[in-house]
């Protein structure tokens, strides 16, 4: 598969509307033992990126975004059911996005791939007030915070969400990561509104989460050890 030209072949079809040939054109692709998850990484995420520059840029018009969007959505969530999946629990992730189609989109390719890699994600899209989040962060019990493909718009709310939830103090140990959409076009936003990780990517964002999620059990087995140790040696004193 040649990475270039089938990015352009399917942004074509995509953007002009012509959702039957979008569609033969990804089973073409699957005919050829693709992983699922391989397109999703390296065809529909750049084609997404694509899309939301040129329609910001005013290259693409109103009409051929909208018909991107939509069906390239139908085709990355179709692909998912196909996706190796984890059979563990990985973690409890709460989610939000920005508030476009086309934000809707990369935070949908990125959903399903955490979901496949075993993670529980409650998704909210856009929209969603500050004291909302909090409370769901509470009710949900998500060990971590996913700010996803947001807009530029939505930088000064997420900024006053992470400040409120540090100053609370409530959720010691949650993981916020922020990442696509204005975080990857303001490379070092995310680490400068306090997020503790970032990511450009599904695939990286994916990995970090993975890596997280291991240090922690490491630093879990690492401290029962410790403590196992410390009340033997308490035990042979006495």
């Amino acid at each position: 598969m040649h990475l270039e030209s089938t990015i352009e072949q399917l942004f074509q079809h995509l953007v002009s509307g012509d959702r039957r040939r979008a569609h033969a054109f990804v089973a073409t692709l699957t005919a050829q033992n693709i992983p699922a998850e391989r397109l999703a990484n390296d065809i529909y995420w750049p084609i997404h990126e694509m899309l939301v520059k040129l329609f910001k840029k005013d290259q693409l018009s109103r009409i051929s975004y909208n018909y991107a969007t939509r069906a390239l959505r139908q085709i990355a969530h179709q692909g998912s059911t196909t996706y190796t999946r984890v059979e563990r629990s990985a973690g409890r992730i709460l989610m939000f996005c920005g508030p476009t189609e086309g934000e809707e989109l990369g935070a949908q390719i990125a959903v399903d791939l955490l979901d496949a890699a075993g993670y529980e994600v409650f998704f909210a899209g856009a929209g969603v007030a500050n004291d909302e989040v909090l409370e769901e962060l509470a009710s949900t019990r998500a060990g971590t915070l996913v700010l996803w493909a947001s807009a530029a718009s939505d930088a000064p709310a997420i900024r006053a969400l992470i400040d409120q939830i540090k100053e609370i103090g409530g959720h010691p140990n949650l993981r916020i990561v922020c990442g696509g959409g204005v975080f990857n076009r303001a490379l070092g936003l995310a680490e400068e509104i306090g997020a503790d990780v970032s990511a450009t990517t599904p695939a990286a964002l994916v990995s970090a989460l993975t890596s997280l999620e291991t240090a922690a059990v490491t630093g879990r087995i690492s401290t029962t050890a410790t403590a196992s140790t410390t009340r033997r040696r308490s035990s042979k004193a006495a």
